[in-house]
């Protein structure tokens, strides 16, 4: 089993960060207590066998540094010794890494604990604020991103701890409310009967929102992929696109708000990842921000609540090399998921 380990305890330096998603996985490596993120490495998994394989080919062949400890965020809940991602077939088997990379402690958190960690790191001027008011200092905020799936994640202050909430929200059931609604949801494709977020809200949820309109007025799709459907939306010259666009949008509003609820999120709502940067001109259009406060008897204070899109490229990096300098600042539960190698740890 991991070793439960006390959350406080240093690791050891220098240290491998990594941020590793279903399409791209982005690697740095911390020096020392007084150092950032180093120069990003960014490698996509499809190219590797293996996180392993990417990390010895990407990282350490190209250089001389060699790390003790490693910090990974993965996208997928981090249980038991082998970890799978959700939308990659690479394992994190970090008893492994002990012999294959030389490394010797281990922490394996949810990628969007990452993201939840990088809210605190980054100042204002890596934030795009799409309406509401005033954030609460200590107040809880909530992190979401449509990528290659929907990530999620809750923000609380406590005990003078910001602490990240991981979970799979990404997957709760997301469902129709206006007529139009109605008209377009039968034509989206289910996964095992259902349509839960991730259906709508992430790349390909986006073509599958696309298609959808477009099967429901019985007009072509030609468009594939999401950046071909985000072009013609935010150009305007295709409708069907538009209207794609505009329901991802709205939805997107609605599952924030929804979150944002569950969280009493007065400290803000945060959108992370690279789909969400590319469509800020379609957030302030009104629609998100109309769906987002539409929670009757609690529009009001919904209304208070700020949006903002995190507009750094690398933005989980920062927060995981923030928490790789000092881990006692945030309340980062580590019980089964660190590993040490009694080798280099010998107990007591």
């Amino acid at each position: 089993m991991p070793s439960t380990g006390d959350d406080e305890t240093l690791l050891r330096f220098p240290i491998l960060i990594g941020d590793i998603g279903g399409t791209n996985a982005r690697f740095s490596i911390v020096l020392d207590a007084n150092s950032g993120a180093g120069e990003p490495i960014i490698v996509q998994t499809a190219n590797y066998n293996t996180i392993d394989e990417a990390i010895q080919a990407a990282v350490l062949d190209r250089s001389s540094v060699r790390p003790n400890s490693a910090v990974l965020a993965v996208a997928g809940p981090v249980d038991g010794d082998e970890i799978e991602l959700t939308n990659c077939p690479w394992v994190v088997k970090p008893r492994q890494m002990f012999a294959n990379l030389g490394l010797s402690d281990i922490v394996v958190l949810n990628d969007f604990e990452a993201q939840a960690l990088a809210v605190v790191a980054l100042g204002e001027e890596h934030m795009e604020k799409i309406g509401g008011g005033t954030p609460e200092p200590n107040a809880g905020r909530v992190v979401l991103g449509p990528g290659t799936g929907l990530g999620v994640a809750g923000l609380v202050h406590a005990l003078h701890h910001w602490i990240p909430v991981p979970g799979e929200g990404g997957h709760m059931d997301i469902g129709p409310r206006t007529p139009r609604d109605f008209e377009v949801f039968p034509h989206i494709e289910k996964l095992e009967g259902r349509i839960s977020g991730e259906q709508i809200l992430c790349g390909r949820g986006l073509v599958n929102v696309y298609r959808a309109v477009a099967r429901a007025d019985g007009k072509p799709s030609p468009f594939t992929t999401p950046a071909e459907v985000t072009g013609a939306a935010l150009a305007k010259t295709d409708p069907v696109a538009q209207e794609a666009l505009e329901t991802f949008v709205t939805c997107l509003g609605r599952t924030a708000g929804d979150l944002a609820l569950v969280f009493m999120s007065r400290g803000g709502v945060f959108l992370t990842g690279g789909i969400a940067q590319k469509i800020v001109p379609a957030l302030k259009e009104g629609n998100f921000r109309a769906a987002f406060e539409d929670k009757a008897p609690h529009s009001a204070l919904m209304r208070t609540m700020p949006v903002y899109v995190i507009t750094h490229p690398l933005a989980a990096l920062l927060g995981l090399a923030a928490y790789a300098r000092n881990p006692s600042l945030f309340g980062v539960q580590t019980s089964g998921r660190r590993w040490r190698d009694e080798v280099s740890h010998p107990k007591a």
